[in-house]
């Protein structure tokens, strides 16, 4: 078991920048790949950021690509995700997830354990 708490959400203006943190208790943190999520009212979850569990390689979507960044502190047992050009459309709440598969995929049924979530706002 993993359990899995996010924090760092807030409201911010378009253009600001927030970052989520998510820490980790339970089985050994550098088992799991780690990836975030996001859901919008009326939306399906969407991936938005995924890293292996050494922190070398991380994957984004289109849609956030070149302004989130995902990292991973090992010692720590926590992964960030660091938002920055935040648009009214990353309005949402913001999900951390663990898997242990190999490479963190970006189809929310191969995350076996979830964070409560954390909401973030972005105003116009």
């Amino acid at each position: 078991q993993v359990r899995l708490v996010e924090s760092g959400g807030g409201l911010v203006q378009a253009g600001g920048s927030l970052r989520l943190s998510c820490a980790a208790s339970g089985r050994t943190f550098t088992e799991y790949v780690m990836g975030w999520f996001r859901q919008a009212p009326g939306k399906e979850r969407e991936f938005v950021g995924g890293i292996t569990w050494n922190g070398d390689n991380t994957y984004y979507p289109d849609s956030v690509k070149g302004r989130f960044t995902i990292s991973r502190d090992n010692a720590k047992n926590t992964v960030y995700l660091q938002m920055n050009s935040l648009k009214p459309e990353d309005t949402a709440v913001y999900y951390c997830a663990a898997s242990y598969y190999s490479l963190p995929g970006s189809a929310s049924d191969q995350y076996q354990y979830w964070g409560q979530g954390t909401q973030v706002t972005v105003s116009s």
